[in-house]
């Protein structure tokens, strides 16, 4: 089953057209190539001053170069179908802090991209702290010296297969879902929002109030499971028949918000006006490569 890589908050609702001074030393971008087996690994891998991104479609490239979610990017049908590799290098005196801008320029350089920022009413499932007491885990303290995972890192490696979908979040920080387990560790609740919003119908919004890192399992029915990868693979822009899609859509993920309870947790339906980043103009094919 292939998945995705995260993506951070919107910043603000100003015209977002204008890219960013900021440009890779040198880079190529160019539509990726059909995977030969069932598994697969993406996202954003970093060597030193090397970045290559792997296997994302432009929705992706988007969200990250302006910080906002997948489901806050609007356009064409093919940014979410289409993808794309990339390989660059960062200039002399740069750091990864800095990638986002230095997409946002190629973006524009190469796929003429315009776009513009407005506000919408969506549909979201606001995460908040339930009745019972609270039974997550705080993630022991990190004795290696390296920094927590700041909100929004772009530290990200993804795998998947038939089995189930591995995401390395950076600094000891990952989710595993596999055998209807969703198996988190050193996690905090608004990253836990993102991530598991790849796997339902809409957004989720982090209003717990908790600043910590945990560690903690959900466990899911095979049949919500199933619901839940067919929804990322989806929200991946991976193409499936329409009777897969349809199992999805009549599908339930009643085991996850009753394991949200088990902990302490809720998850419930409401509107929330959000930011929505509109791609206004762009072309399918990359130019100067």
């Amino acid at each position: 089953m292939r998945t995705f890589l995260l993506a951070t908050l919107s910043a603000g609702c100003l015209l977002a057209q204008a890219p960013s001074d900021l440009q890779f030393e040198v880079a190529s971008i160019r539509p990726s190539q059909p995977s030969s087996n069932d598994n697969v690994t993406i996202g954003l891998h970093l060597d030193g001053a090397q970045v290559r991104i792997v296997a994302l479609p432009m929705r992706d490239y988007i969200a990250m170069a302006y910080r906002v979610k997948l489901y806050q990017v609007t356009g064409p049908d093919w940014i979410t179908s289409d993808k794309f590799d990339l390989s660059a290098k960062l200039p002399a005196g740069s750091n990864s802090d800095q990638i986002r801008d230095m997409l946002q320029s190629l973006l524009a350089e190469r796929f003429g991209m315009k776009l513009h920022r407005e506000k919408k009413d969506l549909p979201v499932y606001a995460l908040t702290l339930g009745k019972s007491p609270l039974k997550i885990q705080e993630s022991a303290p990190d004795v290696s010296g390296e920094p927590a995972p700041a909100k929004g890192d772009l530290n990200a490696a993804v795998s998947g297969g038939a089995n189930g979908v591995s995401v390395n979040l950076g600094n000891g920080s990952y989710y595993t879902f596999a055998n209807g387990k969703f198996t988190v560790k050193k996690v905090t609740m608004d990253m836990l929002g993102r991530q598991l919003e790849r796997y339902v119908d809409r957004p989720i919004v982090d209003l717990t109030g908790l600043k910590g890192n945990y560690d903690l399992t959900i466990t899911v029915t095979p049949e919500d499971a199933q619901t839940m990868l067919i929804r990322a693979a989806v929200n991946a822009g991976v193409s499936l028949p329409a009777q897969v899609v349809q199992l999805a859509d009549h599908g339930s993920i009643a085991s996850l918000l009753d394991g949200f309870e088990q902990l302490g947790l809720k998850m419930d339906s409401r509107k929330a006006p959000l930011d929505v980043l509109v791609v206004d103009q762009a072309s399918k094919t990359p130019t100067g490569n």
